[in-house]
């Protein structure tokens, strides 16, 4: 059953594979659990059975992936660390990244991360992914990775959501579209042989 985490409010939380993350209603963050690769943010690899505060910020979002975390300053401003050999910190390197990194200086309204690949709205609606491509999860047409953001389409999009091998988006105008490896029905189409 549900274990109340301190007496704090909180305002947003995300869930990596075996790390969590949460904005106090302050905009202060908070990360817990492993930290093999760096992933809370808190500049080490020595995992946390509590809440640790990473920085200090003030945040409005956080997403967490496999082992990797995003986060978005109240400025605006994106930011990444954690596992990143397959670019999924977005920094231009394929290496892990054990304090948050800033991804660009663009100022960002929605974030998402994948397994291994992370997606982000810019405030102008244009739509950026980067990391593990090879199912076609970042949306460029090419099935690589990227270790930055690569631009997605010229659509404006309001909302955005990573997976294990896909990616969700929601555009401007109301309609959803996914892209990605479509086994099982992920992408939400079926391939007719």
């Amino acid at each position: 059953s549900p274990v109340q985490i301190g007496s704090s409010s909180w305002t947003s939380v995300a869930g990596g594979y075996n790390h969590s993350l949460a904005i106090r209603s302050d905009g202060l963050l908070f990360a817990w659990g492993d930290s093999s690769v760096g992933q809370l943010g808190n500049q080490n690899t020595i995992s946390q059975q509590s809440p640790v505060q990473i920085g200090s910020s003030s945040w409005t979002s956080v997403a967490g992936g496999l082992q990797h975390s995003l986060a978005r300053r109240s400025d605006g401003l994106l930011f990444a660390w954690g596992v990143g050999n397959l670019g999924q910190i977005g920094d231009g390197f394929a290496v892990n990244r054990s304090s948050p990194v800033q991804i660009g200086s663009s100022s960002w309204t929605s974030i998402a991360a994948g397994v291994s690949h992370s997606l982000a709205i810019r405030s102008d609606g244009l739509l950026f992914a980067w990391g593990l491509g090879t199912g076609g999860q970042v949306g460029d047409g090419f099935a690589v990775s990227r270790s930055s953001p690569v631009q997605i389409g010229s659509s404006s999009w309001t909302s955005v959501a990573g997976g294990l091998s896909h990616s969700l988006a929601i555009r401007s105008d109301g309609l959803l579209f996914a892209w990605g490896l479509g086994t099982n029905g992920r992408v939400g189409y079926r391939d007719w042989e």
